[in-house]
């Protein structure tokens, strides 16, 4: 049997267009998805505004409109899994659950469409969803047909229930067939977890080729070491994955869960932050009915947001971690770059000094004169050689986001940004 499905992927392969032909995201993606804060909750009589069915998906819709989420960038809205019936149905389609989406999937992407927003949803690899819903193995050609019926915008691909050794060739597979239907879908991958959770290093250069996004590591938590765990992940930077980043392919950490239970302001700020620097995916899961003001702000902030959507597609790194305190830096448009201080420590605010070199590198002039800002609030605060030192207090589990910017770019008077 294993035989015969290489040979069945094998021909697909073959057969079907380049998968990153789409010409999509060509920067982050920014949207809403429903996992994190909602999972698969079902029962929508005990929770008739928390279970997964078209009504909530049409009220996050309205209050990224309403709320000024699309103002900023967000614009998908993502059905994840547990939204399926249990079997296909005679012509072995997918089909919704019709108590939960009574209107069908194609209704509730006309009503996301009709808002400006894009539509996004969620399959699986294998032979079930990782919730035990119908899976798209032997199915690829369908499915993907189906989802450009419905009018998918992305597809989010999990790995559930599904053989390893057929990943290298089902996953592209997957990405030609979406191709091949002549509806742009950005196809977000989880191809490299499996891989590593099998001790396999995931072949990042071919996953490129063929995912405009991928996960490498697990579901995120809505705790601060579940953020913390993921952003070391990243810091180590196995494999040198930080490198596939670019217009068109993303590294994923996974959901933003600011405006849930389990972070502080400080931390919220700090995973904002991060996957602005790391070039990631904005994708909220938060109940955006009940969200604080002081979460809302976070998430829509707009300076945090102009570097996450550098145009330079390039992701930050960690250049250095000493004492609880890390570094990282971004280079971004125009010769400017973009640094976090993270501290990782619980108790007090840190002191924290900083050679300018070693955001902006070795640099031939040392005499070139930078201006230096704070992000989140976009308060000048003065000049920098690369030869200077400066020094910031950051909180505990908090951060400090820096921006400096080459003064003959834009002008002593004027804030990069203006032009980001």
């Amino acid at each position: 049997m294993k035989i015969a499905v290489a040979v069945v992927i094998t021909v697909v392969v073959a057969s079907v267009g380049d998968a990153l032909n789409n010409g999509v995201a060509r920067t982050p993606p920014m949207g809403w998805m429903a996992w994190e804060r909602f999972r698969c909750q079902t029962d929508c009589k005990d929770w008739p505004d928390s279970c997964i069915s078209e009504k909530l998906f049409r009220e996050m819709a309205d209050l990224i409109v309403k709320d000024g989420y699309k103002d900023v960038g967000y614009e998908f809205v993502t059905v994840d899994d547990c939204y399926l019936e249990r079997e296909r149905d005679s012509q072995m389609r997918l089909k919704p659950d019709p108590d939960r989406f009574p209107s069908g999937m194609k209704n509730l992407s006309d009503y996301i469409h009709s808002k400006g927003l894009k539509f996004g949803i969620c399959e699986d690899f294998g032979h079930k969803t990782c919730d035990g819903y119908p899976g798209s193995y032997y199915h690829f050609e369908i499915d993907a047909q189906t989802f450009a019926d419905w009018g998918v915008d992305m597809l989010k691909f999990d790995g559930c229930n599904s053989d390893i050794k057929d990943m290298d060739l089902g996953y592209p597979a997957m990405g030609k067939w979406l191709n091949k239907t002549g509806r742009p879908i950005v196809y977000a991958c989880e191809w490299p977890f499996y891989q590593i959770m099998a001790s396999k290093s995931p072949d990042y250069p071919a996953i490129a080729k063929s995912c405009n996004s991928w996960r490498n590591y697990y579901d995120i938590g809505d705790s601060w070491d579940s953020v913390l765990t993921v952003i070391n992940i990243y810091g180590e930077d196995k494999g040198n994955f930080s490198s596939m980043a670019g217009p068109g392919n993303w590294n994923d950490p996974d959901m933003l869960v600011i405006g849930n239970f389990g972070l502080s302001y400080e931390q919220q700020r700090a995973q904002m932050a991060l996957w602005a620097i790391m070039a990631s995916p904005l994708m909220m899961s938060v109940d955006l009915r009940t969200i604080k003001e002081e979460s809302k702000a976070i998430l829509k902030n707009k300076n945090v947001i102009a570097i996450n959507q550098d145009s330079l597609g390039i992701q930050g790194t960690r250049k250095w971690q000493k004492g609880g305190i890390q570094l990282w830096t971004r280079p971004i448009s125009q010769g400017a770059w973009a640094f976090v201080l993270l501290n990782t420590h619980n108790d007090v605010p840190s002191r924290v000094t900083v050679q300018i070199q070693d955001i902006v590198g070795k640099v031939e002039m040392l005499d070139q004169v930078y201006q230096l800002f704070e992000v989140f609030d976009g308060t000048d605060l003065g000049f920098a050689k690369p030869t200077d030192s400066k020094s910031f207090i950051v909180n505990p589990t908090g951060v400090f986001m820096g921006m400096l910017t080459p003064t003959e770019s834009f002008g002593e008077s004027r804030s990069i940004f203006d032009r980001l």
